[in-house]
């Protein structure tokens, strides 16, 4: 069974920063591209970030690019994403899944707010 449990979400004021993870079981994580979703408050789901199976490669959406990082550590099968210079708008409920899979997980909620 496939499970991907994220955390480390929060409340934390504009320009702060989160480290969100993705802790993934259930299938061989180091084979699969992951990615990054979120969606806002009334809004559907946004794509965020990718990246390869190996951690080579990686790709961001424009309203994140160069503030968020993704990365994965496949010996601990656990994926990442590093949110630094947060805005309002970052705030969501994040979600880790599959590349080209459907979210099935719960999410981490982020909150940025003074």
């Amino acid at each position: 069974e496939v499970q991907l449990v994220e955390s480390g979400g929060g409340l934390v004021q504009p320009g702060g920063s989160l480290r969100l993870s993705c802790a993934a079981s259930g299938f061989t994580f180091n084979l699969v591209a992951m990615q990054w979703v979120r969606r806002a408050p009334g809004q559907g789901l946004e794509w965020v970030s990718t990246i390869s199976y190996d951690g080579i490669r990686s790709s961001y959406a424009a309203s994140v690019k160069g503030r968020f990082t993704v990365s994965r550590d496949n010996a601990k099968n656990t994926l990442y994403l590093q949110l630094n210079s947060l805005k309002t708008e970052d705030t969501g409920m994040y979600y880790c899944a599959k590349l080209s899979s459907a979210v099935e997980s719960q999410g981490t909620q982020v909150t940025v707010s003074s």
